[in-house]
């Protein structure tokens, strides 16, 4: 058992706590029994430490209490933690039918949170501009509640995705204010992709430009919604 946060293998793990070093090694932690069993589940789990006994894992590093908290990113963590191998795409699947494309979102919260919610609503597949908020950020990996062990996600350059998309005969939709049209007057297509932007700037006029629709959320008293709600009322309207 390691007892001491100054060991060398745990200052080795701590570094992950940072994203140059997670992109590096291509690992991530991850905190509980929920996100852990996910990641045993998808195959991405690499290593446990714990202060108990694992059996069903043979790759164990077993701590004290004071490792765990030294490891973790919560005040009050549980008493496992899992390493996990990054498992983001490069490039995605033009044969399904339900796309989302994120433009520089942000806040961990939200992609975590959209995450959760394209996984509900039968989206197939994600895809993040190369200036999103990092998917394994451990607020994102938290308010994704496991399911970034089960949604696609791929990191690209957006204008090449959308284009590669139409090409494959996707009606690809982006969630603008401006000469939009509302969300009841678009036809559900066979396959379909949905672009979502910054917090604060939107989508890129130029990603906009090449989209075949803006299509936007009729609401009242407020001018626009929280881009995670967007995303929730989209995807549930369009499902195939």
């Amino acid at each position: 058992m390691i007892t001491s946060p100054q060991n060398e293998k745990i200052k080795e793990l701590m570094k992950l706590k940072q994203k140059k070093y997670r992109d590096e090694h291509h690992l991530f932690l991850i905190e509980g029994e929920h996100l852990v069993q996910e990641a045993l589940r998808s195959g991405c789990l690499e290593q446990v430490i714990s202060m108990d006994d694992v059996d069903w894992f043979d790759n164990v590093l077993l701590v004290s209490k004071q490792v765990i908290e030294k490891l973790a990113s919560t005040k009050t963590p549980q008493n496992i933690i899992g390493v996990c191998r990054y498992h983001i795409k490069n490039s995605f699947d033009p044969t399904k039918k339900r796309y989302v494309l994120l433009d520089n979102v942000q806040d961990p919260g939200n992609l975590g949170t959209m995450i959760r919610t394209c996984l509900g609503f039968g989206v197939d597949q994600m895809i993040l501009s190369d200036d999103c908020v990092d998917l394994y950020n451990d607020k994102v990996i938290r308010s994704t509640q496991g399911a970034l062990f089960e949604l696609d996600v791929i990191k690209m350059d957006l204008k090449k995705a959308i284009t590669e998309l139409k090409n494959q005969d996707t009606y690809v939709c982006a969630l603008a204010l401006h000469q939009s049209k509302p969300i009841d007057d678009v036809l559900k297509q066979e396959k379909m992709a949905f672009v979502f932007g910054n917090e604060g700037q939107g989508i890129r006029e130029e990603i906009i430009e090449i989209c075949d629709q803006s299509v936007i959320i009729p609401i009242e008293t407020v001018e626009s919604l929280n881009v995670a709600i967007a995303c929730a009322v989209t995807t549930y309207h369009f499902k195939s």
